[in-house]
């Protein structure tokens, strides 16, 4: 498994001992997988990507391997389309020299023909991964691929819901009425499971999505009425996607260049090519999730658990990305910090905080802390 301490890696770790399966977690740095519910039931390979020689030797060192599931990426960092590019070629070869049967690589939805002709760093680069982890001789590619991920802790859902919570008043250019279908994280992870199964899933591309098509406006109309969130929508014209990508880094807690980089790709439709893989693997117990239902379940649980006893994997985890969650759950940690603990139990009160206020309070918190000079101690 690359990429096991990733929103989607962490829980197909769990899925998958939870299925029967031995699983190597493979990383630069051993140290960060200790904070993982599921450490000490897995075993810890050092591996860095974009090194051809620690693919080459964690390889080498791991004993037999049968299945490499393929989620690395270095989005949201300057360059990020070459290196993920040189990271995919290092591994292909590495599996290569080792024997491995199959490659599963959870990619993007890439569009047959964009409107403009071009597609987004984003879209391209999860084309390019695809073709270099295919490589002669080597093992066998299955290429899922998604759009919109329904799960706290998801970038696309936390951008979402920082939206939703923050801005009342939402723009709506031209491109947020582009279709979508999304799915949710337990839909994910089921077909994730399936593909390490030859006799299942033969090897090939295919687009996993939910059984709704919607669209980002729908989705956040959607959101707002679940959440409880008032928000109305005003169109806008001449806003597009590099302008909106801009706004966004500034305006959410979620890193610049992996929001930036994701809202660029909303300039196309992402639809799913395809019937995916219902024709092979069947559907989950009770069906794939709606949309209402994906987004429900993700706002169904406000406490942080280790991710290996999330009661539902659309449930934050303790070890997803310290932005993620909200606004509310966001200024609880930081005032439990300072409160004394006499005071606590009253912190749950944070949560009838009007959205765009927990959002302006927290940003302005997030500002006081940068600019506050650090005081040093001799």
């Amino acid at each position: 498994m690359t990429g096991a301490t990733g929103y989607v890696g962490s829980r197909l770790v769990t899925a998958l001992l939870q299925a029967g399966h031995e699983v190597l977690a493979a990383t630069r740095d051993p140290a960060r997988l200790a904070r993982f519910g599921w450490y000490n039931d897995v075993t810890v390979v050092e591996l860095d990507a974009s090194d051809a020689a620690s693919a080459r030797a964690a390889f080498a060192g791991a004993g037999p391997v049968d299945v490499v599931y393929y989620l690395v990426h270095a989005i949201g960092q300057p360059g990020f389309r070459d290196a993920d590019h040189t990271a995919a070629g290092n591994v292909a070869a590495a599996t290569k020299d080792a024997n491995v049967r199959r490659i599963v690589y959870l990619g993007g939805f890439v569009p047959v023909e964009p409107d403009d002709g071009e597609l987004s760093e984003h879209l391209t680069s999860r084309a390019e991964v695809a073709e270099a982890l295919t490589v002669d001789g080597g093992p066998e590619l299955v290429w899922l691929g998604a759009a919109v991920i329904f799960g706290a802790g998801s970038t696309s859902f936390e951008m979402m819901r920082y939206v939703g919570d923050r801005f009342p008043l939402i723009p709506i250019p031209k491109w947020m009425n582009n279709p979508i279908d999304p799915i949710s994280i337990r839909d994910v992870l089921h077909y994730l499971v399936a593909s390490a199964d030859a006799e299942r899933v033969p090897p090939g591309a295919y687009d996993i999505a939910g059984p709704d098509t919607t669209s980002y406006r729908a989705l956040l109309k959607t959101y707002a009425r679940i959440s409880g969130r008032w928000h109305t929508g005003l169109p806008v014209w001449g806003v597009d996607t590099a302008v909106a990508s801009r706004i966004t880094a500034i305006a959410l807690p979620v890193p610049d260049g992996l929001a930036a980089d994701l809202v660029e790709s909303l300039d196309h439709p992402m639809r799913a090519s395809g019937t995916g893989l219902r024709e092979l693997v069947a559907d989950p117990p009770g069906g794939l999730l709606p949309t209402v239902e994906a987004i429900n379940r993700s706002l169904s649980n406000r406490r942080p658990r280790p991710v290996d006893q999330l009661a539902d994997p659309h449930h934050l985890a303790d070890s997803d990305p310290e932005w993620a969650g909200g606004d509310s759950l966001r200024l609880r940690r930081l005032a439990a910090i300072v409160t004394p603990s006499i005071a606590r139990p009253g912190l749950g009160l944070v949560d009838v905080v009007p959205g765009p206020i927990a959002g302006a309070l927290r940003t302005g918190l997030d500002i006081l802390i940068t600019l506050t000079p650090k005081v040093h101690f001799a």
